[in-house]
């Protein structure tokens, strides 16, 4: 779940791509959004301790990080920006380049404004430019993926990382779309991914 609830800000529920259930993992700076959008602090800070202090954890230092589409994007963009908290990092059919998709140019201008240079925090296309992290980054796409040419863009990712050095693993799988069988046909090569690092 990716954004608060119960805070009933105005057109809020309105568009499934903005407001509840799409926060971008992002900390919010335009109003009204500032006061409880905070969802990347939200997932790096208050997440894990909450997690630490009711389940048998090895706590700060053994944690990695992956998701999906949304989930995807937070997944590479807070590994990125804090790599010393995650272990390792992997996504399925992530957003790769919001700054240069519809869903994330719409996200970024409501949640952080219109200074594109704010935006580049949250993107990890322009995060892997400044900021690698030391283990192979392993991404799954979907060829069939009705979101791939529009909103994902994994190739600039991928030439990003290419360029600034940081070591990829992108799949690219014939006949496989955005959903649930995706993510069920990979989903064990991830947890080996990330037991490699954690174990």
């Amino acid at each position: 779940d990716t954004s608060p609830r119960g805070n009933d800000l105005p057109g809020e529920g309105e568009h499934w791509d903005f407001g509840l259930g799409a926060g971008f993992y992002l900390d919010a700076t335009e109003a009204p959004w500032s006061k409880y959008y905070q969802m990347f602090t939200y997932v790096t800070e208050e997440l894990p301790t909450l997690i630490d202090q009711h389940f048998p954890t090895r706590g700060p230092g053994h944690r990695s990080i992956f998701g999906h589409s949304m989930g995807g994007h937070g997944a590479l963009t807070i590994g990125l920006k804090k790599p010393q908290a995650y272990r390792s990092i992997s996504a399925f059919a992530p957003i790769c380049a919001p700054s240069q998709c519809l869903w994330g140019q719409k996200a970024f201008t409501g949640y952080l404004g219109d200074e594109s240079l704010a935006w580049a925090a949250y993107d990890a296309t322009e995060l892997v430019k400044t900021s690698q992290h030391p283990t192979e980054i392993l991404i799954d796409q979907g060829l069939n993926d009705n979101f791939l040419e529009q909103q994902l863009h994994p190739h600039l990712f991928e030439e990003a990382c290419r360029a600034h050095g940081q070591v990829l693993n992108l799949r690219r799988h014939p006949n496989y779309d955005h959903g649930y069988y995706f993510i069920a046909t990979f989903i064990e090569d991830h947890l080996r991914h990330h037991a490699r690092y954690l174990l």
